[in-house]
């Protein structure tokens, strides 16, 4: 799992960092050469195993909510962060093992106590806090960062419902996808093509090989870890993306910022905890 914010960090921080390169780059040109990249590495390799593509599967139920969340997830998150600050779009995704957890909970029937549905509703407040919605520098774009969010924990635990003969390679290969005809539906609203610059090329390059990496390893983790131990360590994509962010934009971080980041973190850890003392005991 920390494997797999490493390289998530570094995909968002390289396609902001190419936006800012090459500003005439249409949006939905960036998001197809990144998800086309990674759409044909999971291709190779799953057609290297000799398995298939698009197997019998595909129209499975749990593979379709996949997919539309897939979608949702990684088009809303990838707008938030090109056009808002990454710092908060980046501190709103935090909240996503809450929001696993809950999912887990209701939906897998995984037993979930009094204090962490407290902890989950604390958790929410911290994202409240970092949107600020009742202020008057709310910015409307971070909106795309909360469904990103939503997004990305309906895939998550749509993954565990995954059929478990499907391959991580094939569900890769799935998901980038989708994620490319996402990005090919905004480029035709947008129209236009542009020349990519050779220094944007390297930061896209950079960016798919981290996307790529980050995507398999979540996939892993979610399939093979327990969902209340592996999703806390998501946490550590704020860590690592406010590095980046420092280094990269030196975009800067409030304080109330801070705080709702706080208690989105200390609310994940909480039910982490929670969570395995109601297994011991």
């Amino acid at each position: 799992m920390i494997l797999s914010m490493a390289g998530f960090a570094i995909e968002d921080s390289f396609i902001k960092y190419a936006t800012l390169t090459d500003r005439q780059i249409p949006h939905g040109q960036l998001i197809v050469m990144v998800a086309a990249s990674g759409m044909v590495f999971f291709g190779a390799m799953t057609a290297f195993r000799r398995q298939p593509l698009f197997p019998a599967e595909l129209l499975s139920k749990p593979l379709l909510i996949r997919g539309g969340f897939e979608i949702m997830g990684r088009l809303s998150y990838t707008l938030a962060f090109i056009l808002a600050p990454l710092i908060t779009a980046t501190a709103i995704l935090q909240a996503t093992p809450l929001v696993v957890v809950a999912g887990a909970a209701l939906f897998l029937g995984e037993k979930v106590g009094p204090r962490q549905w407290a902890a989950v509703v604390l958790g929410f407040f911290g994202v409240m806090l970092i949107l600020r919605p009742w202020g008057a520098q709310f910015d409307f774009l971070t909106i795309l960062a909360v469904l990103g969010m939503i997004g990305f924990a309906g895939r998550d635990l749509a993954t565990r419902a995954s059929p478990a003969r499907l391959s991580n390679w094939q569900l890769g290969f799935i998901g980038y996808t989708m994620f490319t005809l996402a990005g090919l539906i905004i480029w035709g609203l947008q129209g236009g093509f542009t020349q990519i610059s050779g220094a944007a090329m390297t930061y896209i390059t950079i960016a798919a090989m981290g996307g790529i990496t980050g995507y398999f390893a979540l996939t892993v983790a979610m399939r093979t870890g327990d969902v209340g131990a592996v999703t806390p360590w998501r946490y550590t994509r704020l860590i690592i993306g406010a590095i980046l962010v420092l280094i990269m934009f030196g975009e800067p971080i409030d304080l109330p910022t801070i705080i709702g980041s706080v208690i989105v973190v200390g609310s994940g850890i909480f039910t982490m905890i929670r969570r395995r003392q109601r297994q011991q005991t």
